[in-house]
């Protein structure tokens, strides 16, 4: 997994696998936000599959995926939110971080 940094408070990176969880704890994250839609890929970890490792090792998590460019304006304001409140540094992931670099660069727009 390799995560990009966007700002102090901000990364992202491709899909997350269950094995990548203690690797996003060590490193500061407190929020894993999912932007990949479930069942876009065969094999790829499912939400909640997700979701349930990370609250297991202390990480809050966001489902806001985005399958289409409409999705992008629709989650903006849920993806600022989720910026703006999270107790620590925000992860965002998708299949390969692009949609989650447009999604936070909406969510940062004035």
């Amino acid at each position: 997994m390799k995560i990009q940094k966007l700002s102090p408070r901000l990364g992202i990176c491709g899909q997350v696998e269950l094995s990548d969880i203690p690797e996003i704890v060590r490193n500061g994250y407190r929020l894993l936000v999912c932007n990949r839609p479930d069942d876009e890929e065969r094999g790829q970890p499912g939400f909640t599959e997700v979701a349930e490792a990370a609250q297991s090792a202390g990480l809050a998590t966001l489902y806001l995926p985005v399958a289409g460019p409409s999705d992008f304006a629709r989650q903006a304001p849920a993806m600022a939110e989720a910026m703006r409140t999270a107790s620590g540094p925000v992860l965002a992931y998708c299949r390969s971080g692009a949609r989650s670099s447009m999604l936070c660069t909406a969510a940062l727009a004035p």
